[in-house]
Protein backbone atom coordinates (compact mmCIF):
# COMPACT_ATOMS: atom_id res chain seq x y z
CA UNK A 1 0.00 0.00 0.00
CA UNK A 2 1.34 3.43 -0.93
CA UNK A 3 1.00 6.75 0.84
CA UNK A 4 -2.08 7.62 -1.24
CA UNK A 5 -4.22 4.83 0.18
CA UNK A 6 -2.78 5.23 3.66
CA UNK A 7 -3.65 8.94 3.67
CA UNK A 8 -7.16 8.29 2.40
CA UNK A 9 -7.88 5.57 4.95
CA UNK A 10 -6.59 7.82 7.73
CA UNK A 11 -9.07 10.53 6.69
CA UNK A 12 -11.89 7.98 6.84
CA UNK A 13 -10.73 6.60 10.19
CA UNK A 14 -10.57 10.07 11.76
CA UNK A 15 -14.03 11.00 10.51
CA UNK A 16 -12.91 13.70 8.09
CA UNK A 17 -14.38 11.61 5.28
CA UNK A 18 -17.40 9.34 5.41
CA UNK A 19 -17.36 5.75 4.18
CA UNK A 20 -18.11 5.85 0.44
CA UNK A 21 -17.63 2.75 -1.73
CA UNK A 22 -17.12 4.70 -4.97
CA UNK A 23 -14.57 7.01 -3.34
CA UNK A 24 -12.73 4.04 -1.82
CA UNK A 25 -12.59 2.28 -5.20
CA UNK A 26 -11.18 5.44 -6.81
CA UNK A 27 -8.56 5.72 -4.07
CA UNK A 28 -7.48 2.12 -4.68
CA UNK A 29 -7.26 2.71 -8.44
CA UNK A 30 -5.20 5.88 -7.93
CA UNK A 31 -3.01 3.97 -5.51
CA UNK A 32 -2.35 1.32 -8.18
CA UNK A 33 -1.55 4.01 -10.74
CA UNK A 34 1.01 5.48 -8.35
CA UNK A 35 2.81 2.12 -8.23
CA UNK A 36 2.71 1.83 -12.03
CA UNK A 37 4.07 5.34 -12.52
CA UNK A 38 6.83 4.82 -9.97
CA UNK A 39 7.81 1.52 -11.57
CA UNK A 40 7.99 2.90 -15.12
CA UNK A 41 9.67 6.12 -13.96
CA UNK A 42 12.37 4.22 -12.05
CA UNK A 43 12.96 1.66 -14.81
CA UNK A 44 13.35 4.18 -17.58
CA UNK A 45 14.86 7.09 -15.70
CA UNK A 46 18.58 7.03 -16.51
CA UNK A 47 18.37 4.84 -19.62
CA UNK A 48 15.48 6.85 -21.01
CA UNK A 49 17.35 10.11 -20.54
CA UNK A 50 20.45 8.67 -22.20
CA UNK A 51 18.56 7.26 -25.17
CA UNK A 52 16.01 10.03 -25.41
CA UNK A 53 13.12 7.58 -25.10
CA UNK A 54 9.89 7.82 -23.16
CA UNK A 55 8.21 4.76 -21.69
CA UNK A 56 4.68 3.79 -22.66
CA UNK A 57 2.36 5.58 -20.29
CA UNK A 58 0.32 3.66 -17.72
CA UNK A 59 -3.42 3.86 -18.30
CA UNK A 60 -4.87 7.13 -16.98
CA UNK A 61 -8.01 7.93 -15.00
CA UNK A 62 -11.09 10.09 -15.60
CA UNK A 63 -13.07 10.74 -12.38
CA UNK A 64 -16.48 12.33 -12.76
CA UNK A 65 -19.44 13.01 -10.54
CA UNK A 66 -21.57 15.65 -8.88
CA UNK A 67 -20.31 18.69 -7.08
CA UNK A 68 -18.46 18.11 -3.83
CA UNK A 69 -18.12 14.32 -4.03
CA UNK A 70 -14.39 14.32 -3.32
CA UNK A 71 -12.90 14.34 -6.82
CA UNK A 72 -10.53 17.26 -6.22
CA UNK A 73 -9.64 15.92 -2.78
CA UNK A 74 -8.60 12.57 -4.25
CA UNK A 75 -6.68 14.33 -7.00
CA UNK A 76 -4.79 16.38 -4.41
CA UNK A 77 -3.96 13.27 -2.35
CA UNK A 78 -2.77 11.48 -5.47
CA UNK A 79 -0.42 14.27 -6.57
CA UNK A 80 0.83 15.07 -3.07
CA UNK A 81 1.82 11.46 -2.43
CA UNK A 82 3.03 10.60 -5.95
CA UNK A 83 6.75 9.98 -5.45
CA UNK A 84 8.08 10.95 -8.87
CA UNK A 85 9.58 14.34 -9.77
CA UNK A 86 8.09 14.73 -13.25
CA UNK A 87 4.44 15.32 -12.33
CA UNK A 88 2.23 18.33 -12.93
CA UNK A 89 -1.18 19.35 -11.58
CA UNK A 90 -3.00 22.21 -13.30
CA UNK A 91 -6.55 23.51 -13.56
CA UNK A 92 -7.94 22.58 -16.96
CA UNK A 93 -8.89 26.16 -17.83
CA UNK A 94 -5.33 27.39 -17.19
CA UNK A 95 -3.94 24.48 -19.20
CA UNK A 96 -6.01 25.33 -22.27
CA UNK A 97 -4.93 28.98 -22.08
CA UNK A 98 -1.35 27.72 -22.15
CA UNK A 99 -2.14 25.43 -25.10
CA UNK A 100 -3.58 28.28 -27.16
CA UNK A 101 -0.56 30.49 -26.39
CA UNK A 102 1.82 27.74 -27.55
CA UNK A 103 -0.24 27.15 -30.68
CA UNK A 104 -0.07 30.84 -31.58
CA UNK A 105 3.71 30.79 -31.30
CA UNK A 106 4.02 27.64 -33.41
CA UNK A 107 1.75 29.02 -36.12
CA UNK A 108 4.00 32.06 -36.43
CA UNK A 109 6.81 29.72 -37.51
CA UNK A 110 4.73 28.43 -40.44
CA UNK A 111 6.52 25.10 -40.15
CA UNK A 112 3.58 22.75 -40.54
CA UNK A 113 1.24 21.07 -38.11
CA UNK A 114 1.58 22.88 -34.74
CA UNK A 115 0.05 20.10 -32.63
CA UNK A 116 3.10 17.75 -32.37
CA UNK A 117 5.59 20.43 -31.20
CA UNK A 118 3.04 21.84 -28.74
CA UNK A 119 2.43 18.36 -27.31
CA UNK A 120 6.19 17.83 -27.03
CA UNK A 121 6.60 21.15 -25.21
CA UNK A 122 3.81 20.30 -22.75
CA UNK A 123 5.22 16.83 -22.14
CA UNK A 124 8.77 18.02 -21.46
CA UNK A 125 9.80 16.62 -18.06
CA UNK A 126 6.21 15.44 -17.39
CA UNK A 127 5.21 11.80 -16.94
CA UNK A 128 1.88 12.46 -15.20
CA UNK A 129 -0.38 15.37 -16.10
CA UNK A 130 -3.28 15.91 -13.70
CA UNK A 131 -6.21 18.21 -14.49
CA UNK A 132 -8.91 19.45 -12.18
CA UNK A 133 -12.40 20.15 -13.57
CA UNK A 134 -12.20 19.22 -17.24
CA UNK A 135 -14.93 21.12 -19.01
CA UNK A 136 -15.30 22.24 -22.62
CA UNK A 137 -17.25 25.44 -23.23
CA UNK A 138 -16.03 26.60 -26.62
CA UNK A 139 -15.49 25.22 -30.09
CA UNK A 140 -11.83 26.32 -30.24
CA UNK A 141 -10.92 23.92 -27.41
CA UNK A 142 -13.12 21.17 -28.80
CA UNK A 143 -11.40 21.33 -32.20
CA UNK A 144 -7.89 20.65 -30.90
CA UNK A 145 -8.34 18.38 -27.88
CA UNK A 146 -8.59 15.02 -29.62
CA UNK A 147 -5.37 15.41 -31.60
CA UNK A 148 -3.48 17.10 -28.77
CA UNK A 149 -4.28 14.44 -26.18
CA UNK A 150 -3.63 11.62 -28.65
CA UNK A 151 -0.11 13.00 -29.09
CA UNK A 152 0.39 13.44 -25.34
CA UNK A 153 -0.63 9.86 -24.56
CA UNK A 154 0.54 7.87 -27.60
CA UNK A 155 3.58 9.86 -28.74
CA UNK A 156 4.85 11.52 -25.56
CA UNK A 157 4.10 8.81 -22.99
CA UNK A 158 2.14 11.09 -20.65
CA UNK A 159 -0.38 9.61 -18.24
CA UNK A 160 -3.52 11.74 -17.86
CA UNK A 161 -5.52 11.97 -14.64
CA UNK A 162 -8.51 14.28 -14.64
CA UNK A 163 -11.73 15.17 -12.84
CA UNK A 164 -14.98 16.47 -14.28
CA UNK A 165 -18.55 17.13 -13.24
CA UNK A 166 -19.74 15.38 -16.40
CA UNK A 167 -19.50 11.89 -17.85
CA UNK A 168 -17.32 11.79 -20.98
CA UNK A 169 -20.36 11.44 -23.24
CA UNK A 170 -21.86 14.63 -21.72
CA UNK A 171 -18.82 16.83 -22.38
CA UNK A 172 -19.56 19.74 -24.72
CA UNK A 173 -23.08 18.40 -25.17
CA UNK A 174 -25.03 20.38 -27.80
CA UNK A 175 -21.91 22.49 -28.41
CA UNK A 176 -21.09 24.16 -31.71
CA UNK A 177 -19.41 21.74 -34.16
CA UNK A 178 -19.57 18.97 -31.56
CA UNK A 179 -18.87 16.37 -34.24
CA UNK A 180 -15.24 17.50 -34.16
CA UNK A 181 -15.14 16.72 -30.44
CA UNK A 182 -16.51 13.17 -30.61
CA UNK A 183 -13.06 11.60 -31.28
CA UNK A 184 -11.89 13.06 -27.98
CA UNK A 185 -14.73 11.32 -26.14
CA UNK A 186 -13.72 8.07 -27.83
CA UNK A 187 -10.11 8.70 -26.80
CA UNK A 188 -11.10 9.11 -23.13
CA UNK A 189 -13.18 5.94 -23.12
CA UNK A 190 -10.40 4.00 -24.88
CA UNK A 191 -7.32 5.26 -23.03
CA UNK A 192 -8.55 6.19 -19.53
CA UNK A 193 -10.41 4.29 -16.80
CA UNK A 194 -13.68 6.18 -16.22
CA UNK A 195 -14.63 6.23 -12.53
CA UNK A 196 -17.92 7.56 -11.17
CA UNK A 197 -18.07 9.46 -7.87
CA UNK A 198 -21.66 10.27 -6.97
CA UNK A 199 -21.69 9.27 -3.33
CA UNK A 200 -24.18 10.56 -0.74
CA UNK A 201 -21.98 13.25 0.81
CA UNK A 202 -21.56 16.70 -0.75
CA UNK A 203 -18.29 17.82 0.86
CA UNK A 204 -18.19 21.09 -1.02
CA UNK A 205 -21.65 22.01 0.29
CA UNK A 206 -20.36 21.28 3.78
CA UNK A 207 -17.67 23.91 3.22
CA UNK A 208 -20.33 26.58 3.28
CA UNK A 209 -20.61 25.83 6.98
CA UNK A 210 -24.20 27.01 7.13
CA UNK A 211 -23.41 30.35 5.49
CA UNK A 212 -26.50 31.91 3.87
CA UNK A 213 -26.67 32.13 0.10
CA UNK A 214 -28.57 35.45 -0.02
CA UNK A 215 -26.61 38.43 1.32
CA UNK A 216 -28.09 41.90 1.82
CA UNK A 217 -28.15 44.83 1.74
CA UNK A 218 -25.54 45.71 -0.86
CA UNK A 219 -22.45 46.61 1.12
CA UNK A 220 -18.79 45.78 1.56
CA UNK A 221 -19.84 43.13 4.09
CA UNK A 222 -22.12 41.40 1.56
CA UNK A 223 -19.35 41.49 -1.03
CA UNK A 224 -16.89 39.94 1.41
CA UNK A 225 -19.36 37.18 2.25
CA UNK A 226 -19.83 36.09 -1.37
CA UNK A 227 -16.08 36.36 -1.95
CA UNK A 228 -15.49 33.98 0.94
CA UNK A 229 -17.99 31.52 -0.49
CA UNK A 230 -16.22 31.64 -3.85
CA UNK A 231 -12.88 30.79 -2.27
CA UNK A 232 -14.39 28.02 -0.14
CA UNK A 233 -15.99 26.40 -3.17
CA UNK A 234 -12.99 26.67 -5.47
CA UNK A 235 -10.01 26.24 -3.08
CA UNK A 236 -8.48 29.28 -4.77
CA UNK A 237 -6.09 31.20 -2.48
CA UNK A 238 -7.68 34.58 -1.58
CA UNK A 239 -4.26 36.23 -1.62
CA UNK A 240 -4.08 35.53 -5.36
CA UNK A 241 -7.51 36.98 -6.14
CA UNK A 242 -6.15 39.16 -8.96
CA UNK A 243 -5.42 36.06 -11.02
CA UNK A 244 -8.72 34.17 -10.83
CA UNK A 245 -9.31 32.92 -14.40
CA UNK A 246 -12.08 34.29 -16.60
CA UNK A 247 -13.95 32.49 -19.38
CA UNK A 248 -15.43 33.17 -22.80
CA UNK A 249 -18.57 31.03 -22.79
CA UNK A 250 -20.04 29.83 -26.08
CA UNK A 251 -23.67 30.86 -26.64
CA UNK A 252 -25.85 29.60 -29.48
CA UNK A 253 -25.35 31.47 -32.72
CA UNK A 254 -21.59 31.64 -32.31
CA UNK A 255 -21.73 34.44 -29.73
CA UNK A 256 -19.47 34.63 -26.68
CA UNK A 257 -20.40 35.58 -23.13
CA UNK A 258 -17.60 36.91 -20.92
CA UNK A 259 -17.52 35.38 -17.45
CA UNK A 260 -15.37 37.62 -15.19
CA UNK A 261 -14.50 34.79 -12.77
CA UNK A 262 -14.79 31.15 -13.77
CA UNK A 263 -13.28 28.33 -11.75
CA UNK A 264 -14.23 24.75 -10.83
CA UNK A 265 -17.78 25.12 -12.06
CA UNK A 266 -18.37 28.40 -10.24
CA UNK A 267 -19.14 31.52 -12.32
CA UNK A 268 -19.23 35.07 -10.95
CA UNK A 269 -21.29 37.79 -12.63
CA UNK A 270 -22.60 41.27 -11.95
CA UNK A 271 -26.33 41.92 -12.22
CA UNK A 272 -25.52 44.81 -14.55
CA UNK A 273 -23.67 42.50 -16.95
CA UNK A 274 -26.31 39.75 -16.82
CA UNK A 275 -29.56 41.69 -16.75
CA UNK A 276 -28.68 45.29 -17.58
CA UNK A 277 -27.60 44.37 -21.11
CA UNK A 278 -29.73 42.82 -23.89
CA UNK A 279 -29.69 39.09 -23.19
CA UNK A 280 -32.04 36.20 -23.75
CA UNK A 281 -32.82 32.66 -22.72
CA UNK A 282 -29.90 31.23 -24.74
CA UNK A 283 -27.39 33.23 -22.68
CA UNK A 284 -28.87 32.10 -19.39
CA UNK A 285 -29.18 28.47 -20.47
CA UNK A 286 -25.50 28.43 -21.47
CA UNK A 287 -24.62 29.67 -17.98
CA UNK A 288 -26.91 27.15 -16.29
CA UNK A 289 -25.36 24.24 -18.21
CA UNK A 290 -21.76 25.36 -17.66
CA UNK A 291 -21.84 26.17 -13.91
CA UNK A 292 -23.07 24.26 -10.88
CA UNK A 293 -22.88 27.47 -8.83
CA UNK A 294 -23.51 31.03 -9.99
CA UNK A 295 -22.63 34.10 -7.93
CA UNK A 296 -24.48 37.30 -8.85
CA UNK A 297 -23.50 40.56 -7.19
CA UNK A 298 -25.08 44.00 -7.26
CA UNK A 299 -28.75 42.92 -7.52
CA UNK A 300 -30.71 46.17 -6.99
CA UNK A 301 -34.27 46.96 -6.02
CA UNK A 302 -36.21 47.38 -9.24
CA UNK A 303 -39.19 49.54 -10.12
CA UNK A 304 -41.26 50.31 -13.24
CA UNK A 305 -38.23 51.95 -14.86
CA UNK A 306 -36.37 48.65 -14.67
CA UNK A 307 -39.02 46.34 -16.07
CA UNK A 308 -36.62 45.05 -18.74
CA UNK A 309 -33.99 44.16 -16.15
CA UNK A 310 -36.68 42.48 -14.03
CA UNK A 311 -37.88 40.43 -17.01
CA UNK A 312 -34.35 39.27 -17.78
CA UNK A 313 -33.81 38.41 -14.12
CA UNK A 314 -36.94 36.23 -14.24
CA UNK A 315 -35.54 34.36 -17.26
CA UNK A 316 -32.15 33.97 -15.58
CA UNK A 317 -33.64 32.51 -12.41
CA UNK A 318 -35.85 30.14 -14.43
CA UNK A 319 -32.78 28.76 -16.22
CA UNK A 320 -30.78 28.36 -13.00
CA UNK A 321 -33.67 26.79 -11.11
CA UNK A 322 -34.60 24.32 -13.82
CA UNK A 323 -30.99 23.12 -14.00
CA UNK A 324 -30.60 23.01 -10.21
CA UNK A 325 -27.81 25.56 -10.19
CA UNK A 326 -26.86 26.94 -6.77
CA UNK A 327 -27.28 30.71 -6.56
CA UNK A 328 -25.17 32.92 -4.30
CA UNK A 329 -26.42 36.50 -4.33
CA UNK A 330 -25.50 39.95 -3.05
CA UNK A 331 -28.71 41.98 -3.25
CA UNK A 332 -30.23 45.19 -1.95
CA UNK A 333 -33.40 43.55 -0.62
CA UNK A 334 -35.14 40.27 0.11
CA UNK A 335 -36.59 38.43 -2.89
CA UNK A 336 -40.04 39.69 -1.91
CA UNK A 337 -38.91 43.33 -2.02
CA UNK A 338 -36.78 43.25 -5.17
CA UNK A 339 -39.53 44.19 -7.63
CA UNK A 340 -42.68 45.55 -6.01
CA UNK A 341 -44.23 47.51 -8.88
CA UNK A 342 -44.03 47.47 -12.66
CA UNK A 343 -44.92 45.46 -15.73
CA UNK A 344 -44.63 41.76 -14.99
CA UNK A 345 -44.91 42.17 -11.22
CA UNK A 346 -47.49 39.35 -11.00
CA UNK A 347 -45.22 36.98 -12.93
CA UNK A 348 -42.33 37.97 -10.65
CA UNK A 349 -44.09 36.17 -7.77
CA UNK A 350 -42.93 32.84 -9.24
CA UNK A 351 -39.35 34.15 -9.21
CA UNK A 352 -39.73 35.16 -5.55
CA UNK A 353 -40.92 31.66 -4.73
CA UNK A 354 -38.03 30.07 -6.62
CA UNK A 355 -35.45 32.36 -5.03
CA UNK A 356 -36.67 31.36 -1.59
CA UNK A 357 -36.65 27.67 -2.47
CA UNK A 358 -33.13 27.97 -3.88
CA UNK A 359 -31.94 28.97 -0.40
CA UNK A 360 -33.34 25.81 1.19
CA UNK A 361 -31.23 22.88 2.36
CA UNK A 362 -33.22 20.48 0.17
CA UNK A 363 -32.50 22.51 -2.98
CA UNK A 364 -28.83 23.01 -2.14
CA UNK A 365 -28.45 19.25 -1.67
CA UNK A 366 -29.54 18.56 -5.26
CA UNK A 367 -26.92 17.77 -7.87
CA UNK A 368 -26.35 20.05 -10.85
CA UNK A 369 -28.95 19.30 -13.51
CA UNK A 370 -30.73 16.80 -11.28
CA UNK A 371 -34.44 16.53 -12.06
Amino acid sequence: MTAMLERYETLVATGELRIDSEQAAAAERLNRLQRELYKTSSATGLIGRLLGKKAASPRGIYMWGGVGRGKSMLMDLFIQTLDIPNKRRVHFHAFMLEVHALLREERKKESGDPIPPVAAALARNVRCLAFDEMVVNNSADAMIMSRLFTHLIANEGVTIVTTSNRAPSELYKDGLNREHFLPFISLIERELDVLTLNGPTDYRLQRLGGMPTWHMPLSEHATEQVREIFYRLTDYPPEDSAHVPSEELDVSGGRKLHVPKSLKGVGVFSFKRLCGEPRGAADYLAIALAYHTVIVVGIPKMGPDRRNEAARFVTLIDALYENRVKLIAAADATPEDLYQAGTGRFEFERTVSRLNEMQSADYLALGHGEA
